[in-house]
Parts: C-alpha cells; sequence; structure tokens
C-alpha cells in the first residue's frame, strides 16, 4: 500500500475514533490539555499565540482559551487566504465576531492580520501522531504551504499539534513536506520532538 492510502485509512479511522469521544470525556480532555500546555508556555509575556477552534471532534482549546485572555496573550486564529492554500492569522479573541470558511470552520470576520514569523508559539490540530515526530493533517496541507519557507524568516514561531491521547499511534509515514514540530501536546502529556524544528 502506498503512502498515499496508508494515510487514507489511518485518517479515517483516527477521525472516527475522536468524534466517538462523548461530550463528557471531550470535556474532561479540553481540561487536561490545558493544564498541559500552561505547565510549558510558563511565565512568559508579549506571547502572541494562533489556535485553533474545535472541529470534527479535535480536542477543544477553550480552557486553554480563557487561561491566554487572563493572562493578556494575544490570540491570533488561521484564516485560509482567499487566493492561494495558505493561511494567514487573525487577532481573535473570546466574543470576536466569526464567520464560516468553506469547510465551516470559524474564522475571525474583523481580525487584525498577522506574519506566521511574529507568532511565538503556533497550536495546530492533528488528526493523528507518533512519539517519532510523525503527524497526520486533515490533508490540505494549508498549514505545510504557510511554514514551508520558516527557515528563510528573520524569526520562527514554535510549532506544537495538539491532539486527544487516543489520537497517537506506533508510526506515521513522513514526507519531504511535512513540516516538523517541536513536539505534540495531549490531555495526558507533553511529547517533544527528538528532530530539529
Amino acid at each position: 500500500m502506498d503512502i498515499a492510502s496508508q494515510k487514507s485509512q489511518m485518517r479515517t479511522f483516527l477521525r472516527r475514533t475522536r468524534r466517538n469521544l462523548s461530550p463528557e470525556q471531550q470535556q474532561d480532555a479540553a481540561y487536561r490539555l490545558s493544564q498541559v500546555i500552561r505547565q510549558h508556555v510558563g511565565q512568559q509575556r508579549n506571547v502572541k499565540i494562533a489556535l485553533y477552534h474545535a472541529n470534527d471532534g479535535e480536542i477543544d482549546l477553550s480552557f486553554f482559551i480563557e487561561q491566554c485572555h487572563k493572562r493578556d496573550f494575544e490570540l491570533y486564529m488561521p484564516v485560509i487566504h482567499s487566493f492561494k492554500p495558505t493561511l494567514w492569522f487573525a487577532r481573535y479573541s473570546p466574543g470576536s465576531a466569526m464567520y464560516s470558511n468553506r469547510f465551516g470552520i470559524p474564522e475571525p470576520l474583523h481580525g487584525e492580520p498577522i506574519a506566521p514569523w511574529q507568532l511565538n508559539l503556533v497550536l495546530l490540530p492533528l488528526v493523528g501522531f507518533d512519539t517519532a515526530g510523525g503527524r497526520l493533517g486533515m490533508g490540505g496541507g494549508f498549514y505545510d504551504r504557510t511554514f514551508a519557507h520558516q527557515r528563510r524568516w528573520p524569526k520562527k514561531p514554535k510549532l506544537f499539534g495538539v491532539a486527544h491521547e487516543c489520537q497517537k499511534v506506533e508510526s506515521i509515514p513522513v514526507e519531504a513536506w511535512d513540516i516538523p514540530l517541536a513536539g505534540v501536546f495531549t490531555d495526558k502529556q507533553a511529547y517533544l520532538s527528538r528532530q530539529k524544528p
């Protein structure tokens, strides 16, 4: 079986797995996740963080967003570029006006945009991951294309995947265009990458 077929089968199974979590399990996982991330963000100041709105059973960042808002962190959400299959990031705060993009995912309606290299931390949703740094997204390649040339940027944000612990698998095939992550946060622990991001 080729890599694309392996990933497709894995994606179908793992999306079903996370969607099958009960509302209570989702809420508990979201709370535990916020504690795991907070331990790694620490007492930093003037932090710019890109987050996401949970969709399709993704682990929810709502509790962490509340913590960030209390600490006056600048929050941003990804917005799909109108003409290119890449992302830009718009300022977000709880209560921001939102609209649904073509995938039905909420995006800030009037958020002030920021260049990706101005972010300190990017939390991106995963469909699956392994402990060797392999990651599986939804297959659109938006994050890969957005961060493909980060080595040329004046500053690189830290990229961390976010997933339920039940989305961990033994091995995910890595392809040349897959951007490396600094690690993965789950509701159980932080997995720091052994690859150089």
